[in-house]
């Protein structure tokens, strides 16, 4: 395969209190990039210009999200108990999920940590990949491109979720999201809130007025 081609990773979530996080690897060869065009760094992009992207990029390129609904990262991080080790996992499983629709050793990460520590998940999980973590790795087009991915099923669950709560969940961890989630916390109790919440940040203890 062109040496050009490369997978990119990428998530999105991370930071916002409500909704799940969200990973994706996406194969970018020579073939595809002039069908790729307006792909850049999804936090330039409105929600809707993502939306419409993503599906672009999922007819052209083989690609692989893993979204880890709040229920199921609320486990997770109970039980790794650190965000870092978490996307490490989601990482390393999105690349592996790539690689069964295409052949690729090259990958390249934006750098959200130590990069030796997603180096050792991949080789734990047998994953035998040439990596590079970046910065701003999102100047790259296939890291660009599972950007979009990783945000657009971000948002098609943010809204989901919204509409199982009976109110829309605003995104990010600011003044609008504390308010949501005081006006959600008395209605849902704690469980309730797991099921559309990232339960370790501040926020929660704000909401529940601890």
């Amino acid at each position: 395969m062109d040496e050009s081609g490369r997978i990119g990773v990428d998530e999105s979530g991370k930071g916002d209190y409500f909704g799940p996080l969200v990973i994706a690897a996406c194969y970018v060869g020579p073939e595809h990039e002039a069908e790729l065009e307006g792909v850049c760094d999804s936090k330039k992009l409105s929600d809707a210009q993502a939306l419409r992207l993503s599906g672009v990029i999922r007819e052209v390129c083989p690609h692989a999200v893993v979204a880890v609904g709040p229920e199921k990262y609320n486990q997770l991080y109970a039980k790794i108990g650190n965000l870092n080790r978490l996307l490490e996992w989601g990482h390393a499983q999105a690349i592996q999920n790539c690689r069964e629709n295409v052949d690729c050793r090259r990958v390249i990460s934006d750098r959200f940590a130590n990069p030796q520590g997603l180096e050792r998940t991949l080789k734990a999980k047998g994953i035998d990949v040439d990596l590079t973590s970046m910065v701003r790795a999102e100047s790259d087009l296939a890291v660009a491109a599972a950007s979009i991915l990783a945000r657009a099923e971000f948002l098609r669950r943010l809204e989901r979720l919204g509409g199982e709560a009976g109110s829309p969940l605003p995104k990010g961890a600011g003044a609008p999201v504390l308010a949501a989630a005081r006006r959600l916390a008395p209605k849902l109790g704690r469980e309730g809130m797991a099921k559309i919440a990232k339960m370790h940040f501040r926020t929660t203890g704000q909401a529940f007025g601890g």
